[in-house]
């Protein structure tokens, strides 16, 4: 596999640490912090540090083979499947899933009307209750830590 790097025109050099760590990103549906992703490859590359860990998360990420997910209140994660698409994210154990919404277009085309920017992408979140804490909290006990996270977001006036 050689994918072309984004920034330049030559060919991304893939590593064999670049493609174990793209390989197993691509075997899980979980969005796996850079701590998560070192103990993954540690299984198969047991020499392998985190530091190269990490600048290979980057390298993949800058060059569009990953993404590189950045959400609130959260550890960066990472996501092989890069394709644009939105993510969920539990606001009581922090797990992160796929959402499948295709509103790219209408989004940034609303967006684009209602400024005077040349919109070129944007990030959406949702958050909420995984289907695991939603029953392991209770449906009151679950309304209540939800309301909680929602009022104590960044950027909400109080």
């Amino acid at each position: 596999m050689n994918e072309k790097n984004l920034h330049s025109k030559s060919p991304l050099r893939m590593t064999k640490q670049r493609q174990a760590i793209l390989e197993e990103l691509r075997k899980v549906k979980a969005h796996p912090t850079a701590n998560e992703v070192y103990e993954m490859i540690r299984k198969r590359l047991p020499n392998i540090s985190l530091g190269t860990v990490y600048r290979n998360l980057e390298i993949l990420s800058e060059n569009g083979m990953i993404q590189k997910l950045e959400l609130a209140g959260t550890q960066r994660r990472f996501d092989g499947m890069k394709d644009f698409h939105y993510h969920a994210r539990c606001v009581a154990c922090g797990r992160v899933d796929d959402v499948a919404l295709d509103l790219t277009a209408i989004i940034d085309e609303s967006a684009m009307r209602l400024t005077d920017y040349e919109i070129i992408s944007h990030r959406l979140e949702f958050i909420g209750l995984c289907p695991d804490c939603r029953k392991r909290l209770g449906k009151s006990k679950a309304k209540r830590r939800a309301k909680s996270a929602l009022e104590t977001r960044p950027g909400r006036e109080t």
